[in-house]
């Protein structure tokens, strides 16, 4: 299984009357999202689901990608490692899946999958993290197939 993490892109601050939910994208997360994305499809299998935070933020980011994804209250902000494992179904889906949603989890999720311990990795805004499962010798281990952030593109 190989499990993408992809962190929204950059977002106003809240503003009046609005909540931290409805913060859409910045036109540079914009910008960012669509560099991103445009690297996302020339490598994610077609089977990839995709499964993306209830945010307005992560929703626009997802969107960069693709018009058709599930949104998952389990992946919202502050939600935990167990409950994005859960809503992506680690470790026993099969093929990809890419989960679009918010620092800490995203690094606290590739900190447990590949050091057993849930760090408070930083992921930067808008970039991916690309994670697979790999059958060895000594047991099932995770390594880090990918990783860029839209600046570096």
């Amino acid at each position: 299984m190989d499990l993408i993490l992809w962190r929204h892109a950059e977002a106003r601050e809240i503003g009046d009357r609005e909540t931290d939910a409805d913060r859409p994208l910045t036109d540079k997360g914009r910008r960012q999202a669509k560099r991103m994305a445009e690297w996302l499809s020339r490598h994610l299998p077609e089977s990839t689901r995709v499964l993306v935070s209830p945010t307005a933020r992560t929703r626009q980011t997802a969107e960069a990608l693709v018009s058709k994804f599930r949104t998952a209250e389990e992946l919202g902000p502050e939600r935990s490692v167990t409950e994005l494992l859960h809503a992506a179904r680690w470790p026993d889906a099969r093929g990809a899946v890419l989960v679009v949603g918010h620092q800490a989890t995203l690094g606290m999720t590739a900190a447990y999958l590949m050091s057993g311990d849930a760090q408070p990795w930083s992921i930067r805004k808008g970039a991916v993290w690309w994670l697979r499962q790999r059958e060895r010798e000594s047991g099932t281990t995770v390594v880090l197939h990918a990783a860029s952030a839209p600046d570096l593109l």
